[in-house]
């Protein structure tokens, strides 16, 4: 296996965080970058993955038994045993690449990015897949200070439901806002409430992507935000079930838009909707 870097590959585009198919296929073997699929399973990834790519399972991995984010030490050990060094460029792909980003740039990571493009895409152009799962060396990682201007706990939504500043913006479906399902597959969950957060306003997020997985141009995503004020500085907060929509949203705002504040809500709906006492709206 040649593991020497990749000499002139094509350049990343919208300023680095997005990646394209040719770019992450001329690094594959490039012992300075790693590719991660994030996703709900194994199943997608025991089927076929990325050529050396490893899986983050989100609610084995990424969350605890409460469906709460994984606490530093578990993200530490995440890091090293995906072979994830501090001068790692890591590509994230999948169902949920942009809650890894966000995991990466909340523990101040420097460099990682997304995949422009969707597995089906990768595959379809006949690109370098793998059914072995991936076994890379594992890494000394000693993690960054959280960046708190990215995450904003249980208790600051709670204050922002009162706060006419701070808008809170609900990445879910018309159903799960409106009280009807739980969760996005519309599976039960005895322990907790369906509706959404006090003063939540729905922000959808279809047509984020074209018929290759990629992004869309920059005006099309801000068609899709258009009801907020891109070009302001009022904090915004978004939160979805899971993870995997509130960051995707995050990330667009911040990286593609170059909107300022926003911060994804690090419990979410699984949380929310869990706890007791906390105020619940269905209309």
């Amino acid at each position: 296996m040649n593991t020497a870097p990749m000499a002139n590959p094509p350049a990343a585009t919208r300023d680095g965080v997005l990646v394209d198919a040719a770019w992450l296929e001329a690094r594959l073997h490039d012992p300075a970058v790693r590719v991660v699929e994030v996703d709900v399973s194994r199943a997608a990834y025991d089927d076929w993955h990325i050529d050396g790519a490893v899986l983050w399972n989100i609610y084995s991995d990424l969350k605890d038994g409460d469906y709460r984010l994984a606490g530093p030490a578990a993200m530490a050990r995440l890091f090293a045993r995906s072979g994830i060094g501090p001068d790692t460029t890591v590509v994230f792909y999948g169902y949920g690449p942009a809650m890894g980003f966000w995991l990466m740039k909340l523990y101040r990571h420097a460099d990682a990015r997304i995949l422009n493009c969707s597995r089906d895409t990768w595959r379809s152009a006949g690109r370098p897949v793998s059914g072995a799962a991936a076994d890379p060396v594992p890494s000394a990682y000693r993690l960054g200070e959280q960046d708190a201007r990215l995450r904003a706990g249980h208790k600051t939504v709670r204050a922002a439901i009162a706060d006419p500043d701070t808008m809170l913006l609900d990445i879910r479906t018309p159903e799960e806002y409106r009280g009807e399902r739980f969760w996005p597959s519309g599976g039960t969950e005895p322990a907790g409430r369906a509706g959404h957060i006090p003063a939540a306003v729905r922000q959808p997020i279809d047509g984020i992507y074209d018929d290759h997985g990629a992004f869309r141009a920059t005006a099309d995503l801000r068609g899709v935000f258009s009801g907020l004020d891109l070009d302001g500085d009022a904090p915004l907060i978004t939160y979805c079930t899971i993870g995997g929509r509130a960051s995707t949203a995050w990330f667009i705002l911040t990286h593609l838009l170059g909107r300022r504040n926003v911060r994804v809500y690090d419990g979410l709906w699984a949380e929310w909707g869990r706890m007791a006492d906390t105020p619940v709206a269905t209309a």
